[in-house]
């Protein structure tokens, strides 16, 4: 545990270090869904190191056992479990926060804590360019309710020049801009990395310059639940029921092999995703909300 700093306020946050991570994780422990983002991050740095994980870790309060964390690196996931002040835990992250600059690209996690956390950032930050506030947090722990599509599969590192494309194309259709417009191969790693990792979901095609008809990938992952996010159909193979088959492929090998839970969020206002989620099982357990800088 980080040793609290004389004159620090019990309210305060904390810089946490790498003697913190296990006592982080059995609090993400609490809430597991709630707190996917933020763990995989924390199942990563205790192999790597914080520092290799490009981020930071905070703890509230100054002093004692923790009761709320908040990962600070490409996004800003707070995690406060119930029964914990958040209004008070939330201050404490953005003191921190205001103090090192706006650094992540989002907030985003369980809607109370990224809402009461940008409450409190929103006035002294720059202006956000989208606020989802309401994104329903499912899961699913059992077998899907609809036939998994045997065709879903593992993509593998021959595939990037096919993939890449597809994900670019489901980025700037669920974000608004291309990923890969500023140059740079951050994007590009991250792909390969998920397709390393085992961790993206094909269907292939055999349609001249339309490869790929389904994808997903699980981009959190901790011993208990794998988050899917990335999930697309190519508008030429929509209205097919691919959606929901592939997800169901996704669901049985990522359970069988992954994590027992798959979990995934998705705004509110997507009325025709949340149906096709429902029918293959997914059910709602909370929800998350997510500022877009």
């Amino acid at each position: 545990m980080a040793r609290w700093r004389p004159g620090a306020r019990s309210y305060d946050a904390r810089v946490l270090t790498d003697r913190d991570l296990d006592e982080a994780l059995v609090l993400c422990a609490r809430a597991p869904v709630r707190s996917t983002l933020a763990a995989a991050r924390l199942v990563e740095a205790r192999t790597t190191g914080l520092r290799a994980a490009r981020g930071v870790l905070w703890g509230y309060p100054a002093e004692g056992p923790l009761e709320a964390i908040c990962w600070a690196g490409a996004n800003l996931v707070p995690v406060v479990p119930d029964g914990v002040d958040v209004d008070r835990a939330c201050a404490a992250f953005a003191a921190l926060a205001l103090r090192h600059g706006r650094r992540s690209s989002s907030v985003v996690g369980e809607r109370d804590a990224v809402l009461a956390l940008w409450d409190r950032l929103e006035p002294r930050w720059p202006a956000a360019r989208e606020v989802r506030d309401d994104q329903p947090s499912l899961a699913i722990d059992g077998e899907p309710l609809v036939e998994p599509d045997p065709a879903v599969r593992r993509s593998v590192p021959d595939e990037l020049g096919v993939v890449l494309p597809a994900c670019v194309r489901m980025f700037v259709e669920e974000v608004g801009y291309s990923p890969v417009a500023a140059g740079g191969s951050a994007y590009e790693d991250r792909v390969r990395q998920l397709i390393r990792d085992g961790r993206s979901f094909v269907r292939r095609e055999e349609v001249a310059g339309r490869p790929i008809s389904f994808k997903a990938e699980l981009g959190a992952v901790t011993p208990q639940v794998a988050q899917v996010q990335g999930v697309w159909v190519d508008p030429l193979f929509r209205g097919h029921g691919l959606s929901e088959s592939g997800m169901a492929a996704v669901v049985r090998i990522t359970r069988a092999e992954v994590a027992p839970v798959v979990s995934l969020y998705v705004n509110a206002y997507n009325e025709r995703a949340l149906r096709t989620y429902r029918r293959v099982g997914f059910e709602q357990v909370g929800t998350y909300a997510t500022v877009l800088f």
